[in-house]
This record gives structure tokens, C-alpha cells and sequence, in this order.
């Protein structure tokens, strides 16, 4: 009311001074530009914009939907149920939970449990993120937190919740260390009206309001929002691993038509490092290659093409010229074959046709999945990496540009291998160490590996031209075709069996048994 008196008492002014004889097109030309500007900045209507950021849902998610995550959706579960069995809770004295804070890489689900916690609890969900509440002008954040709390508030009584979720993705932006911002306090007044707001959460209050944080970087926040009484627990949610990224694809294809003999086993082995986010895609990306051909059913073969275009990306009508093209195949084949050798039964593909920024690509499905390795297993790695370039050295006498990629991820390896004390250097500091030094062992530790891979090569030379020569032709090979023309060439080479050579370089055995052969 008070903006109509405001406004009808500034129209009688102006005509007045109209009548008086005044210009008043100063002042007219004054108040348009006021206007524009507090529209565009966000001064004016705050409210009015900032809930068209901050909807109000009823969300049907619950946690049957998000697979690949049983940890952390039990971890969330004991947490939403002291909000849930509130009672219970206050006679055994339990401090109400205010916030909880969901951490780790993008794409893993944090959305999706944020509203299965909603659903759960039977709450009202207002989602928004952090990036919305930083605008230039000093105070515009933190009357959107005030906004965003009245909001959740509003909107569980209206539809008759006794609780509502406010979901703050990006909360990193919003509640990052204060400070930082030298001669900008605007970062700092919105994350204290935030620390404000949720201190002033009581569980008197007629609607209980839960604030869910998402962040990929929880390095990045003010230590006042992780103490207690605020974000009380932090649940991680990982990259899920084998059994979960099996359990994803199933929610992913249950919609999905698939060919009989499917074995989603493979996938979920074969994807290792996917999120649920890849997983979603790859499984869309596997029915758009089955429309394209015509198809009314998925085969294997399309979620092993969507695998490479998930991570490469789209192929690329771009064509090498024929002698660029036989430097990759050879590169890509001398790849395969040392990682092949070192680790049987991993190479899933190997491909010359162009992705993304790739002209040729091999594909590894690791055995096991690790999360801390040996000297030994990282120096396989490095041979692995390095082992493209030498093959095109042994085959054609030279090296190209194309091995840079593959040389500083060698290099990268080399210096984890120093930093972590596993060099005949021990246990180094790393502020300390010098550039000599590190140069030093780097070099060692990659021209071992350069040693060990003509080695592997030398042996393997006929098998190299032949692989490289049946990628010209086909363009793509599978591990098992590899796999297949390794053991005829280690047949061949020992006069055993070619079922007998295949069953030993499965097992791993070979190396073994060509030593006893040798001898």
C-alpha cells in the first residue's frame, strides 16, 4: 500500500511543478532511468524474480530411484530420521538437524537424493543454487536468503507439509570463504545471512526446514557453515563402482527395449570412472545408435559404441591421409599390444576412426578396480603410454606430435611415482626437491619403461604390422580379436596349441611359460 501512496504522492509533485512553470523533463528522464536500471540489477522485485529461480515442487523421486549410492543414502537416511520420528528424537534429546551438506563429482546424484529426501520426509522442495544469491549491489543476496527462507516457509503451509528441503546446488558460490573478496563485501553479508537464518531454525517452529548444500568443492567453504549446529553431517557420494554402475544401468534401461543376451555385466565392468550422470547418457546414447540404424530392440554392439562416444565424443567426418592414417593405426596397435602383454585381458577396443580431439583411440577395462597402486602397476602404466610413439619410431624410424598427449601423462606418473617415496630417492618433500633432481628420476623411471617396451615390441614385430594393417582394413578391432591374433602369433612362436597359448595369456601365464619354452 504503502508503494501506491508513494508513487501517487510523487505524481501530484511533478504536476505541480508542471504547473508552476518548471521543466520537468530532467526529473521524468531521471525516474525512467531509475526504473530500467533497478529492473535490470535486480533492485526492485526481488521477490517476484527470485521465485521463478526457486520453484516449489512435490517431487516423486524417491531413493528406489537412485542407484549406485547405498552409503550415502543410508548415511542420509539416519539423518532424515530424526526429522522424520521428531518425537522420538526430543525424548532421547537429539539436537534437530539443520543441514546437510552432499559432497563429491559432479554428476553422481546429489539432486536426485535431495529429493528423494524431500519425498521421504514429506516435504516441500525448493531447489535453487549458489550462483543466484551474488548480484554487484551490497545487500541483494542476502534479502534472497531472507526471501528463500520465507519461500520455503510460505510453501509448506500452502500445500500443507509440516517441513520443507531448501536444495542449494553450487553452495561453494554462495558460502565460500569470507575474505577473499577484498573491497567486496556482498559475498560476505549473503553467506552471513545465511548463517543467520539457519541458527534461527528452531524446532518450535510450525514448519521445520532442512537446508540440503551440493558441492564438488566443499575445500571452498567458510569453516562457520560446516561446524556443528549448522551442516551437522556431510555425506559423500562417491563414483559409484561396479555393483553400482551395474544397479544404474538397470534403472537406466528398464524403460529401454533390449536385444536378448544383453550382458550389462560387461557395461558396468567396462565403464569404470562413469557417474550416474555417464551412465544416464550412455544408456540414451546406445538407443539413439538402435534408432539410427533402424532398430527396435539395443544391441550389445551399441552400448560399446556409446561407450567411446560418451568418452571421445561423436565421430568426426575428418580423414587423415593414408600415410598419417598408417602412423596412427601403428601407433594405436603398439598401445594394445604392450597393454595386452602387461595386462592380459584389459583392452577392450582399439579404434583409428576420428573422435573429438582423438585420431585414434584405445580402450582399457581394468580387471579390478584400484584406488592405490604399486610402483610396479604404475610403471605399466607409463610403459603402456609411451609405447604408441616407439612403435611408430620402430616402424617407421620416427616419432610424431601426436604422442604429446601420452608423453606428459607419462611424465605426470614418473613424478607421483617420486612424490610418493616409492623412488630409490625415498621419501622426498616436495617444496624442497629440486628441478634437477625431479628430472633426474623422471628421466630414469620413463627410459626403464622405454627400454621395456622395444623390448616387448622387438618381439612382436610381425604381430605389429599386422595389427596395424588389419585397423587400415576394419578401422576398429575388439579385444578379443586382439587377443585372438596375439595367441596365433605366441602359437606360432612356441609350436603349442593355439587353445593352449589363449588359455595361458587369459590366466596370465604367458611370460611364465615362454621363460620355461626358452629354457
Amino acid at each position: 500500500m504503502w508503494k501506491e501512496i508513494a508513487g501517487g504522492a510523487g505524481l501530484a509533485v511533478v504536476l505541480y511543478l508542471a504547473i508552476q512553470g518548471y521543466n520537468i523533463l530532467p526529473i521524468i528522464f531521471l525516474v525512467a532511468l531509475m526504473y530500467v536500471l533497478m529492473q535490470a540489477t535486480g533492485l526492485k522485485g526481488i521477490s517476484r524474480r527470485f521465485a521463478t529461480v526457486v520453484p516449489a515442487s512435490v517431487t516423486t523421486v524417491t531413493f528406489k530411484d537412485v542407484g549406485g549410492q547405498g552409503t550415502a543414502k543410508k548415511e542420509l537416511v539416519e539423518a532424515l530420521d530424526f526429522i522424520k520420528r521428531d518425537d522420538l528424537a526430543r525424548k532421547l534429546g537429539i539436537r534437530p538437524i539443520k543441514g546437510i551438506l552432499l559432497t563429491g563429482p559432479p554428476g553422481t546424484g546429489k539432486t536426485l537424493l535431495a529429493k528423494a529426501a524431500a519425498n521421504y520426509t514429506d516435504s516441500a522442495f525448493i531447489a535453487t543454487s549458489g550462483s543466484e544469491f551474488i548480484e554487484v549491489y551490497a545487500g541483494v543476496g542476502a534479502q534472497r536468503v531472507r526471501e528463500l527462507f520465507r519461500n520455503a516457509r510460505e510453501t509448506a503451509r500452502a500445500s500443507g507439509k509440516k517441513g520443507a528441503i531448501i536444495f542449494i546446488d553450487e553452495i561453494e558460490v554462495l558460502g565460500g570463504r569470507r575474505g577473499q573478496n577484498a573491497g567486496h563485501l556482498e559475498y560476505d553479508q549473503t553467506i552471513n545471512q545465511l548463517l543467520v537464518e539457519m541458527d534461527g531454525l528452531s524446532p518450535a517452529d510450525d514448519v521445520k526446514i532442512l537446508v540440503v548444500g551440493a558441492t564438488n568443492r566443499a575445500d571452498l567453504l567458510d569453516p562457520a557453515i560446516l561446524r556443528p549446529g549448522r551442516f551437522d553431517r556431510i555425506v559423500r557420494v562417491d563414483l559409484p563402482d561396479k555393483e553400482g554402475r551395474l544397479q544404474i544401468l538397470g534403472l537406466h534401461t528398464r524403460n529401454k527395449p533390449l536385444a536378448e543376451g544383453i550382458d550389462l555385466d560387461k557395461i558396468a565392468r567396462e565403464t569404470f570412472g562413469f557417474s550416474g550422470a555417464h551412465l544416464e547418457s550412455l544408456a540414451n546414447e546406445a538407443a539413439i545408435l538402435a534408432m539410427r540404424e533402424g532398430k527396435e530392440v539395443i544391441e550389445q554392439r551399441h552400448f560399446e559404441e556409446a561407450i567411446e562416444k560418451v568418452i571421445m565424443g561423436e565421430k568426426l567426418e575428418r580423414r587423415p591421409n593414408p600415410e598419417d592414417l598408417k602412423r596412427v593405426a601403428v601407433h594405436e596397435a603398439g598401445h594394445a599390444i604392450v597393454g595386452e602383454t602387461l595386462r592380459p585381458g584389459t583392452v577392450s577396443s582399439i579404434t583409428i576412426s576420428p573422435r573429438g580431439g582423438a585420431l585414434g583411440y584405445v580402450r582399457n577395462s581394468p580387471r579390478d578396480e584400484q584406488y592405490i597402486f604399486e610402483r610396479r602397476q604404475i610403471e605399466e602404466e607409463i610403459a603402456i603410454l609411451i609405447a604408441g610413439a616407439i612403435a611408430e619410431e620402430v616402424f617407421s624410424g620416427s616419432r610424431s606430435t601426436g604422442s604429446s598427449e601420452d608423453f606428459e601423462r607419462a611424465v605426470h606418473l614418473a613424478r607421483r611415482i617420486i612424490l610418493a617415496g616409492m623412488s630409490p630417492y625415498g621419501i622426498v618433500d616436495p617444496q624442497t626437491i629440486s628441478s634437477e633432481m625431479m628430472s633426474r628420476g623422471v628421466n630414469n623411471i620413463v627410459g626403464g619403461q622405454e627400454r621395456r617396451v622395444r623390448s616387448i615390441l622387438a618381439r612382436y614385430g610381425s604381430l605389429l604390422e599386422r595389427v596395424s594393417a588389419a585397423l587400415l582394413e576394419k578401422e576398429r578391432l575388439s579385444g578379443d580379436e586382439l587377443r585372438l591374433m596375439m595367441g596365433r602369433a605366441e602359437a606360432r612362436e612356441t609350436a603349442l596349441p593355439i587353445k593352449v597359448a589363449m588359455k595361458l595369456r587369459r590366466r596370465g601365464r604367458w611370460r611364465v611359460a615362454r621363460r620355461s619354452w626358452a629354457a
